[in-house]
Parts: C-alpha cells; structure tokens; sequence
C-alpha cells in the first residue's frame, strides 16, 4: 500500500492553515475574505444548503459570471468561473486553484461522511494556500498527519451560559427546541402551537428550500420558536436566543446513544449571534445537565479526537470482486479508522451479487461504471430494496449499445414524484426521491437531454418544497396568534374589519364569521388568545352591526322568510324566532343572538320582524282574518270569534250553543265567509290546504312553547294526504290543524265529513261492515278503520254467520277521553234538536 494511499499527502503546495474554535467566531467569514483574495479558489461545505447559501453571497460580490456551483444535485459553471462553491463530496479537485478550504472539517470523524473529509484533509490543496476550518477537538490529529500546519484559534464572539431547565410554555421567545426524531419533533411543535401559537420546523430530511423557508419563517418574526433536530447544529444562521434541548439521545444509523459534550455543544452554539450572548438549557422531559457537560460547553473545552474515518481512494477496476477488496482495504495509521460500510459500499456488493450485474461487469470501464452507479445517493437513508433495483435498472440501460438512459423510461419516474397531494411524511419521501433523479441528471453522459431533466426535477422538488413547506405551516403555526402576540408585545391596537362575505379579520387573519347578527368565533382559536380577539372583533362588529339593522329596516319583504320550525331568516340567516304571544295569531317575535346589540337595536329589529310576521300571517290565513273582521250578529259573531282563535276548525259540540241560536241569515253570512256546519265538526274548507296547515300547526308550536327554546312543530300532513297516524302527538295539534283525530287517526276535516255521511248512508241501507273501500276513502288500513269506527262511537259485534258488523252506540268524542289533550274541554251535551241527537235515535241493527 502506498503512503498516499493511507497517510499524509507527500508533498502540498503553499501554505497550509487549520483555523480552529468553537461556533460563532467568524470562521466561514475569514475563509471565504481569504480565498476571495485570490485569483482563484475552490470551498467545500458539509451541506449543500450552506454551499447555496455562500454562493450568493460570493456571486453578490464577485458577480455571478465568477462564481459556480457545484454540489451532487446542483452545477452551475460559467464559463469563466473562477471562485468554486461546493459541498466536500463534489469539489473538482483536477482543477487547480489558488486557494482551497474545507469547512467543518472535525467531520472527518463522523462515521458516514468522515472519509471524504478525511481524503480532504490528506490529499486536497491550494496552489498557494490551503485552509481548514472545524473544532478544536481535531487539532492533535493535524498535527499528527499534517505536520507543517500552521494553526489559528478563534474565539467565540459571545458567551454561551447555562439556564436550567424551563417547561416549554415557559420558554422564552426566539427560542430553539431540540429532539432528535421527526415523531418527537412533531410532538412539540403541536405542543408548542396549542401553547404559543405555532413554530418552524427543522429536520434533516426536509429539502433545501423547505429548510430554507421555515427559517424564514422564524427569522421574520412570524413564530418566535423553532423545533428542530440536530440539523440546525451545523450551518443555520439564525437570531436564537435560547437552546432548549428536549432529548439527548440519537440514533446513529446503528443504536440510540447519548450525545456528547462536544455535540451538545455543536447544537447550543447556534444560540447567539455575533456579540450578543446566548443560552442553552433542558426542556420537556427532560432534566438538567450534569456539571461537567455545563462547564464542557461553557468553556469549549472538549475530549480530542482520537482517530477519523478513512477509505482507500487507490481503487481497482479489474472486476467488482478486486474493487470490493480495494474498498475494504485498511489504514497503516493508527490515528485512521476504516470507514464502516457506506451506502454506496452496501449497493456495490448488493448489485455484485447479481448474475446478470455480473455478465456486463467484465471490464475495467464497465466496472467503472458500476461504481459511479453505486455513488448515486439515497436521500432517505434507508437503503431499500426499491433503491438497489433503481441502480440496477439504470446501470442496465447504460451497458445497452446506445449508452443512455431511455427518455421515455426516465419520464416514467420522475413523473412519479410530480404530485403534492399527501401528509407531511409522504411529502418528505417525494422529495427524497426526486433528489436522487436530481443527481442523476447531472450526469450529462447518461442522459440524452441532460439540461431538460436538470430543469424537470428541480421543478418538481422546489414544487414539492414548496408545499411542504405549506403542510408544515398549515399544521404547526397559529399565525393569527403570531400575529396577536407580535402586535401587542409591539403595543400596537389589533385592527379588525368585516368583509362583504360576512367573514370577520384581525390583523388580516380570520378569527370568525357574522352571520344575521350573530358572531360565531373560529374554533381554532387559541382560548388564550379569545378575549384579545374578541376585543378587537367587537369594535369592527359594532359598525357592522349598526349597518345590517338599518338594511333590515328598510329590507323588502321577499328577502325574509319564515322557517317551518319557527325561526326567521333574513338573507339566509337566522335573525329571530317566534314565541308565544297575546294570542294563537298574534306570536311575539324574539331576536337571536342579540348580544352584540346595542340600545335600541333590538326593538328596530323586533319591530320589522314583527310587521313580516303580521302580513305573513294575514296572508296564509286570510280566511281567518275577513271572518274575525266581518260585521256578525250575535251568536255568529261569537262563533266566529271562537272559531278564529281556534285557527279555523272546532268540534261542533263546543260550539252547539251558538249553532242553535242562529238564524238563517247568519248560517247565509257565515257560509259566504268560507265556514261549513258539519257533523261533528265547524270548519273551513280554505284553511286544510297544505300551506294554511302548515301555518296553523307552527301557531300552535310556538303558542305551546312559550318562551323557552321552542321545538320542532309535529310535522303536519303532508300535501294530499286525507289522514296520518295520531301516534303521540297531543290531541289539540290535530285540531288546530284540520285534522280531527278518530282513534289511531287523526282525519282531514271535510273527509271526517265526507265519511259520517257515507255511514250514515250505509246504516239505512242494511248492516255496516268495515269494508275495504272506506278505509280507502280515508287512506288507512281496515285495521285503523275498525280503531276510528270505534271512536267515532260504533261498536263492534258478531252478525248472523259470524259477521262483523257495526252498531251505532255512545259516541267516544275524539276516540275517548283517554286522547283528549291536556287542558280540553270535556264534551258538551248534544242539544235535543242537534244532528247527533237524531242519529242517535237511530238503530243500526240488521
């Protein structure tokens, strides 16, 4: 093995630095002063967000014409670049430059990257200066294999102090929670949301842009808490004030295990900015640091790295089995461990497995291009079977004679990923995704259009982005509540208003919606945040409020309406209700959620209701009206009286002493007025229509109901229907509204009529039977029939031959007292010259 192979570069060009010190004090700054001295330089970062990031700014200084891009999913190369901003893994380290620096180079120790930082740190240089920029706790190990090293050590610009422990409602604004799984890190953030009114997120997982935006949303002010993982450990430039750290167990891709002092701190540091101090603490859970983690991070004083990844780059192509030995080649340096198996490792032996893999892996180029196929990322860390078979595929397509990956197949898949429907999780693994394919398209040489599939899939991640971003938003931000506690931490008045639609805003946000003059507040509302917006709500309410009476005064009449279970609409909403009033006819009208009303309002409002109602009454009951208003004599005067308030059906032997008073006129007057002198009944044919019934029973409802939360009138017949079952409901309903009920029947009044005659009829002309055709006339079964034959006073008996027949006895008004509703009257004796007094003179008897 070669020194090179496994130990310290033979020889560097220039000088070489090593600028050390914990987070905050201004290391990336002087690296990137330093390289942007030169005529040329090359940067590597350990996050592509963080190589973007610096780009920009590069190009705002240098121009983007001087400035490329370079990352595993990203390149932008001008032609004439001369500054190159990557992440480690993708520097072009064949171009030389002047200057060359690698950021965070402690990471040379991490277990999935570290051998990439480690070749870095070995093999990589400037022509004129070379710089690495990391943690102390690195340092022995420069010095050991890069001996002519010169070192820097950087100060933190401000102190970073220990708080102790807080409950997370009790965390100070621009604070940072920290977890160390999605599941706990959504856990808090809905906490947090109930609590504060909402958070960003920060994961690992989210893409770029995503991370990106919800940064954004912290730094602007719209939430003043951030949950996150250790992904803000390293590159997020944020204003936090406060570290809280809810767990301190992580998953290392082989067990949980606990993170130590150096890391802790790594995490802590991003409290702070600049010259202004931070804070770091304990939160959730969990309890408070020991005293040596304390004073550890405090004062940055950390164990040293006793060793860092290293992987051979001497590599042989001969054949998959020589490359998989090369690979698992050892260091000869203590200070250098082998890398455990990487991804790209676990592929390559996976897909050496295959027979088929085997056959076209015969040469030096075609195990090449294994290798190259095996190095393509799986953003989701897992390591699937789906994924191995995507290498497969690929690696396939590119040993076919035309060398490409068929357009038609790769539209196939990246289409795949071009949906933003799904929950947060499922957005993730589409990102994820995508981001492979973003990869792949910058591998010009495999695709025949390598431009377009750039273009497509950073489209379709940004896309995907973007609505994460929103999911995220939507799910664990109050921004009402951001907005609340911003404006009066600000001492500032919360500004309300009404929109046309009737929705209600505070600040621009909806917290409700007026409807009539009834203000119901948003349920996800904070109850914290409640009094505050209702405060402001009120003063925009209260002009709103003035304005709908006044458009109800002067309202038309077609734009109010009267529900069947009482209540009265005014453009689609409830305004008031009916209740019980002087008499059946002249309801009260009772205004609805009159609580944002104000003196006086309430009588405008119950005042033209009130008049709605008179007309509409008036209306629908017309017959009533001219009967209660004509000029009678005597006893038809009184009759007609009683026979109004009776909404226009009574039982003739309530009313038999003022039949036998009149005289032929008013028996000519009242039948003019629309009143017919049954049987057993005084009605008025005009007011058993269906519209005028269903008038009649909501009277008696609201009469009934008195001033308390009125129910559901009984349903009335429907239109058409001759009679309904009595069921349950009282006696007096089925009078009031032309209905009469006859035992398990409550019959139209005129078919009431109609079947007293037919039986009458029947009777003088031979037995009585319950036959078929009278329970059709009155629509029920023979069964009913024989139930309202009794109450009607018939009695049933066997005939000769064992038929049934019916036998005129003691009528059982309205089907017995035992139906009689509560306050009714009990029956009046039949006067001597009444119709019943005749009938019953007869003897229904074969």
């Amino acid at each position: 093995m070669s020194a090179a192979s496994s130990g310290v570069a033979s020889q560097h060009q220039g000088r070489v630095t090593a600028v050390l010190g914990p987070t905050n004090t201004g290391k990336t700054y002087l690296a990137i002063e330093r390289m942007l001295g030169h005529r040329s330089g090359m940067i590597g970062f350990p996050l592509r967000l963080l190589a973007r990031e610096n780009y920009d700014k590069i190009v705002k200084a240098k121009g983007r014409h001087a400035v490329a891009l370079v990352t595993g999913e990203e390149k932008i190369i001008p032609p004439r670049a001369v500054y190159f901003v990557c992440t480690v893994e993708s520097m072009p380290l064949d171009r030389p430059v002047a200057f060359l620096g690698v950021d965070e180079i402690q990471l040379a120790a991490d277990p999935e990257r570290g051998h990439i930082f480690t070749e870095r740190l070995l093999h990589a240089r400037g022509m004129d200066e070379t710089m690495f920029l990391g943690a102390d706790t690195i340092k022995p190990l420069i010095q050991r294999l890069v001996p002519r090293c010169e070192f820097i050590s950087r100060p933190r610009f401000s102190s970073l102090t220990y708080a102790g422990h807080k409950k997370l409602t009790r965390l100070p604004p621009r604070s940072a929670v920290v977890a160390f799984s999605a599941t706990d890190v959504y856990t808090i953030a809905e906490l947090i949301r109930r609590q504060r009114g909402g958070t960003a997120v920060v994961l690992g997982a989210l893409s770029p842009r995503t991370r990106n935006a919800q940064v954004a949303l912290y730094q602007a002010g719209e939430v003043d808490y951030l949950v996150a993982t250790d992904a803000i450990g390293m590159g997020l430039n944020m204003d936090v004030d406060h570290v809280a750290f809810a767990k301190l167990n992580k998953f290392d891709g082989h067990a949980p295990r606990r993170l130590r002092p150096n890391e802790i701190a790594q995490i802590a540091g991003r409290a702070g900015r600049h010259m202004t101090d931070g804070t770091f603490g304990t939160t959730g859970d969990l309890n408070g640091l020991d005293a040596e983690t304390i004073d550890a991070v405090e004062n940055h004083k950390f164990e040293t790295l006793k060793s860092i990844m290293w992987r051979n780059t001497a590599l042989r192509f001969d054949s998959p089995g020589l490359l998989l030995k090369t690979l698992e080649e050892r260091p000869n340096r203590p200070e250098l461990m082998r890398v455990r198996d990487a991804d790209d490792h676990l592929s390559l032996i996976a897909l050496s497995r295959d027979a088929d893999i085997a056959k076209l892996a015969t040469n030096r180029q075609a195990v090449r291009l294994l290798w190259e196929v095996c190095q393509i990322p799986d953003f989701r860390k897992v390591l699937s079977d789906a994924h191995t078979r995507l290498l497969s595929q690929i690696y396939r397509h590119l040993m076919t004679p035309e060398a490409r990956l068929p357009e038609e197949w790769v539209a196939k898949q990246v289409a795949r990923m071009d949906k933003t429907e799904g929950d947060i999780d499922t957005l993730v693994s589409r990102i994820a995704h995508i981001r492979t394919w973003t990869y792949i398209s910058h591998r010009p040489d495999w695709l025949t259009d390598p431009a377009h599939w750039q273009e497509r899939a950073r489209a379709i991640e940004d896309k995907l982005s973007d609505a994460l971003h929103e999911r995220l938003t939507q799910r664990f931000v109050d921004r009402r509540s951001a907005v609340l506690a911003r404006t009066l931490a600000g001492g500032g008045e919360l500004l309300a208003a009404v929109t046309a639609a009737g929705e209600v805003l505070v600040e621009g946000h909806h917290v409700g919606r007026l409807e009539g003059f009834h203000f119901t507040l948003d349920p996800e509302v904070r109850e914290d945040d409640v009094r505050a917006f209702m405060s402001a709500a009120r003063r925009a309410l209260k002009d709103e409020i003035g304005r709908r009476v006044r458009l109800l005064e002067q309202a038309a009449d077609d734009t109010i309406e009267l529900r069947p279970d009482g209540v009265l609409i005014w453009q689609g909403h409830p305004v008031a209700r009916l209740g019980a009033g002087p008499s059946i006819l002249t309801p009260s009208v009772v205004p609805l959620h009159d609580d944002l009303f104000e003196s006086g309002q309430r009588d405008k409002v119950r005042t033209r209701l009130s008049r709605w109602v008179e007309t509409f009454i008036k209306d629908r009951l017309a017959p009533v009206f001219r009967l209660r208003n004509a000029e009678l004599s005597g006893p038809a005067r009184g009759l007609a009286f009683q026979l109004s308030e009776s909404l226009g059906s009574l039982s003739r032997p309530d009313l038999e002493s003022l039949i036998g008073g009149l005289g032929k006129a008013d028996r000519q007057a009242l039948a003019k007025l629309g009143v017919r002198l049954a049987t057993s009944q005084v009605f008025m044919p005009a007011l058993i229509k269906p519209r005028a019934v269903e008038t009649r029973g909501l009277l008696w409802a609201v009469l009934h109901g008195g001033h308390a939360a009125m129910p559901l009138p009984p349903p009335t017949p429907p239109a058409g229907r001759v009679s309904v079952a009595t069921d349950a409901v009282p006696t007096d309903f089925w009078e009031a509204v032309g209905y009469p009920p006859m035992g398990p029947r409550a019959l139209r009044a005129d078919i009431l009529e109609r079947l007293e005659r037919e039986l009458y009829k029947r009777t003088t002309e031979g037995p009585l039977t319950a036959a078929p055709d009278l329970a059709q006339m009155i629509g029920s079964t023979v069964e009913d029939l024989e139930g309202v034959l009794t109450a009607m006073g018939y009695r049933r008996r066997e005939g000769e031959g064992g038929a049934v027949i019916w036998q005129r006895g003691r009528p059982s008004r309205r089907g017995g007292d035992r139906n009689r509703g509560k306050g009714e009257k009990p029956a009046a004796k039949a006067r001597p010259d009444s119709p019943f007094a005749k009938l019953k003179q007869i003897e229904f008897i074969r």
